[in-house]
């Protein structure tokens, strides 16, 4: 597999072997040891599935410490642009944000350690999004922030439909509203 590490410590983006021949192709998509191996040495405890539509627009979202997670994303049908935002307290990388385009066909995967906001544009109907969590969700240290804060400076792509959020996600504050992420 290839790592590349991004402009943000700790943020990397993978690609897994693909083995292919004339009866389609295999790929392992996690192997803790040759994560550990490449830097990624997190306990996976939850995998998790969302299935939308062109235009669906989900986050910025984070965990609150203690329940924080890392997450190792990936797009099994379809296309998103994915999108991590450093929220670290003190980081000197605070607000700035690393995006990558993940698809069924490149099978690109994004890792996203703690201390990040996470969201993502989906970018063709039926696409079907997973990602694995080292921590359990809990409901109680949820927070997010607006996906199209001008302080961020995201250039979200364009899709030829209307965006759909959900209301919470229209509700979130923007980075200046936020408090900062830290480890607890």
């Amino acid at each position: 597999m290839n790592v590349t590490e991004t402009e943000i410590e700790g943020v990397k983006i993978v690609e897994p072997d693909v083995f292919g021949d004339a009866r389609g192709w295999f790929c392992e998509q996690y192997n803790r040891a040759r994560y550990k191996a490449a830097g990624i040495d997190v306990d996976f405890v939850q995998d998790n599935e969302s299935f939308s539509r062109k235009g669906v627009v989900r986050g910025l979202h984070w965990q609150a410490a203690p329940h924080t997670q890392a997450k190792l994303v990936r797009v099994i049908r379809g296309a998103v642009w994915d999108v991590a935002v450093d929220i670290r307290k003190g980081s000197p990388t605070f607000g700035k944000h690393v995006a990558v385009t993940l698809t069924a066909e490149n099978r690109k995967q994004f890792f996203i350690p703690r201390g990040f906001a996470h969201g993502f544009i989906v970018l063709e109907d039926d696409t079907l999004f997973s990602y694995k969590c080292d921590n359990l969700y809990c409901p109680e240290a949820d927070r997010g922030m607006r996906f199209d804060d001008p302080a961020l400076g995201i250039e979200w792509p364009q899709v030829d439909v209307e965006l759909r959020l959900s209301e919470k996600d229209q509700r979130h504050p923007l980075l200046a509203d936020i408090e900062p992420w830290e480890e607890k």
